[in-house]
């Protein structure tokens, strides 16, 4: 565990703290196994942006493996650790999240899922490297197969008429999907100092078609309702939690909502949040389908390709709208 002292995660003077609120009791719960689970993943993307995902099929004992060994990463001293950094933008970091000044209260492994990519950072694990990539590449196996199947139940909802339109991107052996295992160590000392939790990630949407998010029983994450206001997600170790992303968004014309969340840092608990972003090629072209759109309603964004978004992405804050640069405006 990364504990106060620790040079790592200082100085922390410039991480921002945040009053907690109230667990929301109103997240949508799905059941991949209902036969209305369609219908029910649109509601949720049109209202929330997100849901939690129940009889996933992915088996717990693939989470608890991959949990364990990433808490023996981020246990290690921290010298070890910096042997896997600093990100490039793959492998350990801690605090600063990106190139643009956000910090936050964490550290993480940022991993390719293309195998070959993934093989190149796993030599930082010392007795050895192959058990941590293999409980990796099982994991993302998994995982993999229920987002396809959740994308491909939000285009049958859509009432689209080729239903891999969505997973066909993440598929593809061109895919520019990537992984990340957040570490946010407890700080209770400076806690107490300054009366809210230290912010652990900050407010911001995830650029990609999709993000699915497994973490341990501690709570954090928050999302950020239309009418303006953070919400406390329950933790629940054994489903998962579905984002919408920026490019999903995009895809549906603005029917789906990229969620805005953030993650506090418990102050007396780690929290261990493992993410899967799946990404289209960074080559294809993203536009809003024209089957989503009503007749006589005009595209809301511009036509740009994956690598031209994510480049803009990652040179902004976090917390920007980041779609903003590629809104259509009047006349357009």
């Amino acid at each position: 565990m990364v504990v106060l002292s620790q040079p790592a995660l200082q100085p922390f003077s410039v991480i921002k703290t945040c009053k907690p609120v109230g667990l929301f009791s109103e997240i949508p719960v799905i059941d991949l196994t209902d036969p209305h689970a369609k219908t029910l993943i649109i509601k949720a993307c049109e209202e929330f942006g997100f849901f939690k995902l129940v009889n996933h099929g992915v088996p717990m004992e693939l989470m608890t493996k991959l949990e364990g060994l990433a808490n023996s990463f981020f246990n290690l001293p921290q010298p070890e650790k910096d042997k896997a950094g600093p990100p490039d933008p793959y492998g350990y970091g801690n605090k600063k999240i990106g190139p643009n000044g956000d910090v936050g209260w964490v550290e993480y492994l940022l991993l390719h899922t293309n195998p070959q990519i993934l093989s190149q950072k796993t030599s930082i694990f010392q007795e050895n490297p192959q058990i941590f990539r293999s409980a990796v590449e099982d994991y993302l196996l998994g995982v993999k197969r229920m987002t396809f199947e959740v994308l491909e139940l939000m285009a049958d909802g859509l009432e689209i008429e080729s239903r891999n339109v969505f997973s066909r991107l993440l598929r593809d052996d061109e895919s520019d999907s990537c992984f990340r295992l957040n570490h946010y160590p407890p700080c209770p000392e400076l806690q107490a100092l300054t009366g809210g939790n230290l912010i652990g990630f900050g407010e911001h949407t995830d650029p990609q078609i999709i993000s699915v998010l497994r973490s341990n029983n501690t709570t954090g994450l928050q999302i950020y309702l239309k009418e303006g206001t953070w919400v406390s997600v329950p933790p629940d170790q054994t489903s998962f939690f579905i984002n919408v992303g920026d490019i999903l968004q995009v895809m549906t014309n603005g029917r789906f909502t990229s969620v805005k969340h953030r993650v506090l840092a418990d102050p007396l608990k780690s929290r261990m949040s493992m993410i899967f972003f799946g990404g289209p090629p960074l080559s294809e072209k993203i536009a809003p389908l024209p089957s989503l759109m009503a007749e006589r309603e005009g595209s809301l964004y511009k036509e740009f390709t994956w690598f031209e978004y994510k480049s803009s992405a990652y040179t902004s804050r976090l917390a920007d709208h980041r779609l903003g640069l590629f809104e259509k405006t009047a006349g357009q």
